[in-house]
C-alpha cells in the first residue's frame, strides 16, 4: 500500500481549484468537436505538465508515481475527457523520450516548452496498414549527408492536429527489425512536412486526432532522439509511461463515475423505495468498485516495480487490459443505472461511454493485451 506524503497530497489538492472552470462548457466543446484552448491555458497555469521533468527545464522534478497521483486527481475533477487524454498525450509523447533519451542540445530547446505548454507535443506511431504492429511501419527515413529525409505517413496522431513538435517513428533500416526503427523530433513548420485536418471520431473528440505526411521531408542528425536503430527501445519505455499515466486518469473519471452513481441510487426511488435497494443495481455498483480498485491496485503496483528497474512486460499489459475494460464496464453500468437519464447528452454519461470506449483500442488493443501476456505464459 502506498502512503502517500504531504507534499504530495499538496500537489493532489492543489489541483481540485482548477476543476470547476476546466469542466465548464465540456458539454458544448464535445458535440463542437474542438480543442479547449482556453482549458489548455489553465492547464499551463496549474503546472500540471512539467510534473515529471527535471527543475532545470521548468519542471516539478516529481517521480512517476507522484505525477500519477495528481493525473488520477485531473480525472477525478475534470470533466472534459478529451482535454484530460491530451495532457497525458502531450507529457509522455515528446517530454518523456527527450528526457529519457534526448541530446542536451535536443533537451534545452524543446523541454522548456513542454514544461510550460507553450509547446505543445504528439507523437506519430500507427500507419494505415500497420496499427499495433509497430515493426511493420512503411515510413522510412534514408540518410543523405547530415540529415535524414522522411517519407511516408501516420495516422491517428493524438493531439497531431494541434502539435508544434512531433516525435516520429521512421524504418532506417529495411530488415532491421526492431533494430530498424529511428525516433526523430520534427516541427510542425518543417518543409514536406504537413499536418492533416482533424478527423471526427466517437469519442474523445475535443482531443483531436489527425494524420501526418511526409514528403521528402528533411531533419538534421541532430534531430534522432537516442541513437540511430534505438527507435524500438524509445517506443518501448514511452508505451510503459503512456498506459501508467493514461489509464490513471480513467481511474479517476471511474471514481466519479462511481460516486455519482451511489448518490443517484441513494435519492432516486422508484416503487416507494431508493433504486439503490434493489440487488441488481447495488451489484452493478459493487462491481464498479471492484473494477476500479483492482485497476487502480495493477496500475500504482506496476508504476512502483518499473521504477525498481523490474521487467513489468506482463504487468503493464494487465493494467492496460484491466483499466480499459473496467472502464467501458464502469461507463455502460452507469448509463444503465441512470436509465433514460444516462442515454441523455445532458447527462454526460453517454459521452463517459463513447469516451471509454477508446480505451480498449488505444495503447496496444485488448486482443494484442491478451496475446502478449499469453506470450509471456509460453502459450
Amino acid at each position: 500500500m502506498i502512503r502517500w506524503n504531504a507534499d504530495q497530497n499538496a500537489l493532489r489538492e492543489g489541483l481540485g481549484h482548477w476543476h470547476q472552470a476546466l469542466s465548464a462548457g465540456h458539454l458544448e466543446r464535445d458535440a463542437a468537436g474542438v480543442f479547449p484552448h482556453d482549458q489548455w491555458k489553465l492547464i499551463q497555469k496549474s503546472g500540471i505538465l512539467g510534473l515529471p521533468f527535471d527543475e532545470q527545464w521548468g519542471g516539478l522534478g516529481q517521480s512517476l508515481l507522484t505525477t500519477m497521483y495528481v493525473l488520477e486527481e485531473l480525472g477525478l475533477g475534470c470533466r472534459d475527457g478529451g482535454l484530460n487524454f491530451s495532457v497525458s498525450t502531450h507529457m509522455v509523447s515528446v517530454g518523456v523520450p527527450l528526457q529519457r533519451f534526448g541530446s542536451e542540445a535536443l533537451k534545452q530547446r524543446y523541454l522548456p516548452g513542454i514544461c510550460s505548454g507553450e509547446t505543445i507535443g504528439a507523437h506519430a506511431i500507427s500507419e494505415t496498414e500497420s496499427g499495433s504492429d509497430a515493426l511493420a511501419m512503411r515510413t522510412t527515413a534514408t540518410r543523405e549527408g547530415d540529415h535524414f529525409v522522411l517519407r511516408g505517413s501516420k495516422c491517428f496522431v493524438s493531439n497531431g492536429p494541434v502539435a508544434d513538435v512531433f516525435v516520429v517513428y521512421a524504418r532506417t533500416h529495411p530488415d532491421g527489425g526492431p533494430l530498424g526503427i529511428t525516433a526523430f523530433l520534427v516541427e510542425r513548420d518543417t518543409p514536406g512536412f504537413s499536418v492533416g485536418a482533424p478527423v471526427s471520431k466517437m469519442g474523445l473528440r475535443t482531443s483531436p486526432l489527425g494524420e501526418l505526411h511526409f514528403d521528402d521531408c528533411r531533419v538534421p542528425s541532430s534531430a534522432v532522439v537516442g541513437r540511430v536503430g534505438s527507435g524500438f527501445l524509445v517506443l518501448d519505455h514511452v508505451m510503459k509511461w503512456e498506459i501508467l499515466c493514461s489509464f490513471i486518469v480513467s481511474t479517476g473519471q471511474m471514481r466519479y463515475r462511481l460516486d455519482r452513481c451511489v448518490e443517484y441510487a441513494g435519492t432516486r426511488t422508484q416503487f416507494g423505495r431508493p433504486i439503490g435497494a434493489n440487488q441488481a443495481i447495488a451489484h452493478r455498483i459493487v462491481d464498479m468498485r471492484t473494477g476500479l480498485e483492482t485497476a487502480r491496485k495493477w496500475l500504482y503496483d506496476t508504476a512502483v516495480r518499473l521504477t525498481d528497474g523490474e521487467n513489468v512486460t506482463t504487468d503493464v499489459a494487465t493494467s492496460k487490459l484491466l483499466a480499459s475494460e473496467s472502464n467501458v464496464a464502469s461507463a455502460q453500468a452507469a448509463v444503465q443505472i441512470f436509465g433514460g437519464q444516462g442515454y441523455l447528452t445532458e447527462c454526460g454519461l453517454e459521452k463517459d461511454l463513447r469516451d471509454a470506449t477508446a480505451s480498449t483500442l488505444y495503447s496496444g488493443t485488448s486482443e494484442i493485451q491478451r496475446n502478449r501476456i499469453a506470450s509471456m505464459l509460453g502459450l
